[in-house]
């Protein structure tokens, strides 16, 4: 509805500031003669929204015009008051702040939309914290959120996946919280990159400041190297073929790091390939599944059970 555009145009100026039409068209999923329809119809109806031309021009409202709280929608309460992560909010400390939000926003509600709020809260529910994750943050928390929104430079001892233990010195930009588990983006010589941090030992945070890349963005960032980040952490393949009474669980275990290959057999077999942290996780899976997989790819991790099988019955016939 073009009511809504137009109140949602106006949000949209209210908190990016100026815009251009071409943006604002791409953002509302219009055409641009549209959106030029639209700015003079608002500036009809008496709201201070102007145009600029030439470089560095756009559409923009004037900086003391404040658009209320209203003409929400229903869908639009019920996403608003579906979102809640309190494990995320308090390991950031607002978990009391946006409870405290959530009921002044629900104040202003009219009676209607306050009944849709309640209706919505017992019906879903969107919890995305894993069953089990560690609840205890590292002693250095508070000084990597300062190093991070103070622009501070860090210090820090890491221990990557292959178990080295290295020195850096990191700008913080950015910390996300995916699956229960945090990371942080930081820049080092130059380079962006992602570190989980539960894996940091160490942390020391400097008096020194470090100056932010102006064209830097965390939303398209993530976006844009979250394929590669999690293809870096899944470098190891393997094909195995599973018992029909196991293939729910390796389903479940990996989700979205599996693929069916070729047809289930005449005993109701199927074979996936699995795309793994490492050879040990491999090796792992295959002795939790016991006689219920074999191996058909690659020799080597074949080798490698065997191996450890032998090395295991050795140590427990002494």
């Amino acid at each position: 509805m073009r009511a809504d555009r137009l109140l949602t145009m106006m949000m949209l100026l209210q908190t990016r500031g100026k815009l251009t039409a071409q943006v604002l068209a791409q953002e509302l999923n219009v055409s641009r003669r549209t959106i030029l329809r639209d700015v003079n119809a608002l500036s009809l109806a008496g709201v201070p929204i102007y145009c600029e031309g030439g470089h560095g021009g756009g559409i923009a409202l004037d900086e003391h015009y404040r658009t209320k709280l209203t003409g929400l929608h229903t869908q639009e309460v019920k996403a608003l008051f579906i979102t809640n992560n309190q494990t995320v909010l308090r390991d950031v400390g607002l978990n009391d702040a946006a409870e405290q939000l959530l009921i002044k926003l629900l104040a202003t509600l009219p009676e209607t939309h306050r009944l849709t709020v309640d209706h919505i809260r017992q019906r879903l529910m969107i919890d995305p914290t894993w069953w089990w994750h560690n609840s205890e943050t590292p002693p250095f928390w508070d000084d990597l959120q300062q190093g991070v929104y103070e622009d501070r430079v860090i210090e820090v001892t890491y221990e990557r996946y292959e178990g080295d233990v290295v020195e850096r010195v990191l700008e913080p930009y950015s910390l996300v919280n995916k699956s229960s588990h945090w990371y942080l983006v930081a820049r080092r010589a130059g380079e962006f990159r992602t570190y989980r941090v539960s894996r940091l030992q160490t942390l020391h945070l400097r008096d020194q400041h470090f100056v932010r890349q102006p064209d830097f963005d965390l939303q398209s960032y993530w976006r844009s190297h979250l394929a590669e980040f999690v293809e870096s952490f899944s470098e190891y393949q393997c094909v195995l073929h599973i018992h029909p009474q196991r293939e729910a669980f390796v389903k479940w275990l990996m989700p979205g790091r599996w693929h069916m290959v070729g047809e289930v057999d005449a005993a109701g077999w199927v074979t996936l390939k699995l795309m793994m942290d490492s050879v040990l996780l491999a090796k792992m899976l295959v002795f939790g599944l016991g006689d219920a997989v074999s191996i058909v790819s690659p020799p080597e991790l074949a080798d490698a059970v065997l191996a450890d099988a032998r090395m295991i019955v050795q140590r427990l016939a002494q």
